[in-house]
């Protein structure tokens, strides 16, 4: 693997993924793929959480209510990525739960209006997600709960490579079309490599068997939403890529509360 091919990758894998600022140069002659680029999504996952997880170990450390801090980090987390997956969410809620079939669904993941299924959705992101932070942070070292969240952004970030892989575009046109599909190859190292990260992070702090957990629950989500899409509108979008990192996240978060 070329490292500066793969550091391109990165930087453009952050500037797409969320706020932090990424020198132009990257995107110099540039054609805006992310084919290649998206076998960098999980480590660009970590680099995104690092600051949110490093500030919520330093909150456990100074003794403040677990749950606090996990909405703390949440909002900060939400701050570095633009809310771009939970836009892409409450979208694709709003879609499904609204629409009576493919075209509706669609017409309404469009409209940036939020319904009352995109609320709903949201909702239970963030209060799964707090409440399983939470769990994480009583039961782990600061640190431990820091390594834990890192670790289950890069699953989440794979799952959504995954998920951008498994289905067809479901429209002509968008975010997701205008950046072209996953590279297979890129596909395959976003997988093994966000496997590995989990499994060295979380078998360090917690064990084998719940970083076995973690990929399961967060693979098993993704498949699950990725069937479930493909069976309503016969293929993937922007939204629901995002989707797919929210679903995948929560269940990684909740397999590891479970586990610690």
């Amino acid at each position: 693997m070329n490292i500066t091919d793969f550091k391109n990758d990165l930087a453009r894998s952050l500037g797409f993924l969320s706020r932090l600022p990424v020198p132009g140069r990257y995107f110099e002659g540039h054609d805006g793929s992310l084919a290649r680029a998206v076998r960098a999504f999980p480590l660009a996952g970590c680099l995104i959480m690092l600051p949110a997880a490093a500030m919520f170990a330093v909150l456990l450390a100074l003794k403040l209510e677990p749950l606090v801090a996990a909405f703390i980090m949440l909002a900060a987390v939400t701050l570095l990525t633009g809310a771009l997956h939970e836009d892409g969410l409450s979208d694709t809620a709003d879609g499904i739960g609204g629409g009576g079939n493919r075209e509706a669904v669609l017409a309404i993941m469009r409209d940036s209006r939020i319904g009352s299924y995109g609320a709903s959705a949201l909702i239970l992101s963030y209060g799964v997600r707090a409440a399983s932070i939470a769990a994480i942070g009583t039961s782990l070292s600061p640190i431990g709960a820091a390594f834990g969240l890192i670790a289950a952004a890069a699953a989440s970030r794979a799952a959504m490579v995954w998920h951008w892989s498994a289905l067809p575009p479901a429209r002509r046109d968008g975010v997701a079309v205008s950046v072209g599909g996953p590279e297979d190859a890129s596909v395959m190292f976003a997988i093994v490599s966000a496997a590995a990260i989990v499994v060295v992070i979380i078998g360090f702090f917690t064990g084998l068997a719940a970083a076995i957990a973690v990929i399961a629950a967060a693979g098993l989500a993704a498949f699950g939403l990725t069937r479930y899409i493909g069976s309503r509108i016969g293929g993937h979008t922007g939204d629901t890529i995002g989707a797919s990192q929210q679903c995948a996240e929560m269940a990684a978060l909740a397999a590891l509360a479970l586990c610690t």
